[in-house]
């Protein structure tokens, strides 16, 4: 299937953010009042689903919205910490040159996403940012609806179970990444469209099509 739009998540897909996190993730649980992660809990929440990680931590579902408030504050002050993982750059430019829209659907806000992003940033026609825990969907038809775009030519690329789930949705479909907040066989056992375990495969993956295309038409344009 040759893809025309292609909408990425930001924080542990293109954003190596999970170090930040680690690093915050209990400050926040102080503040806010919910079970604080134990090195030992890390790697049991990492093949959770998002609402089983909010049972283990105790978190209500009416503070959602503060946290996420407070979670893009403290985000906004560690920019600099966060950077983008090795060879997005070149995927997304390799992605937007072969013909596919790019868009980013995140919690974050697009402010902090565009810093995060640097030049990359404008490599993308279309932002929905400030998603809530179960807000993805939302933004996914949003996002696809602006584009113009019909459903079985969007991909949504991400590193989390609500991904994957979230694009099912909306009826597009759902490639998962192995090196972000979740765990790859979480991932893998709900069977995703395409799995990603190096950055590179993205672009090679999902521009086959494309660059086929492309070439076909530089063949039949000389050819003539």
């Amino acid at each position: 299937m040759a893809y025309s739009l292609a909408i990425f998540d930001l924080d542990g897909t293109l954003a190596d953010s999970f170090p930040w996190f680690l690093r915050t993730i209990n400050d926040v649980a102080d503040h806010f009042g919910f079970r604080r992660v134990r090195d030992e809990d890390v790697e049991g929440l990492r093949h959770a689903s998002s609402r089983e990680i909010l049972s283990h931590l105790e978190v209500p579902l009416w503070k959602l919205p503060a946290i996420a408030r407070h979670a893009r504050r403290l985000k906004a002050e560690a920019v600099s910490e966060i950077p983008l993982f090795a060879g997005v750059e070149t995927m997304l430019q390799t992605m937007a040159e072969n013909g596919v829209q790019l868009a980013l659907v995140t919690s974050d806000s697009e402010a902090n996403a565009r810093e995060k992003l640097g030049d990359a940033a404008a490599l993308f026609s279309h932002y929905a940012c400030s998603a809530s825990l179960f807000g993805k969907s939302a933004k996914f038809r949003r996002v696809v609806r602006r584009a113009g775009v019909e459903p079985n030519r969007v991909i949504a690329i991400g590193d989390e179970v609500r991904d994957i789930e979230a694009a099912r949705a909306v009826g597009i479909a759902c490639g998962a990444v192995c090196w972000g907040y979740a765990a790859p066989a979480a991932l893998r056992a709900l069977g995703p469209d395409h799995v990603f375990e190096r950055m590179d495969e993205i672009a090679s993956t999902l521009c086959t099509d494309a660059v086929a295309r492309m070439s076909e038409a530089t063949s039949g344009s000389a050819g003539g």
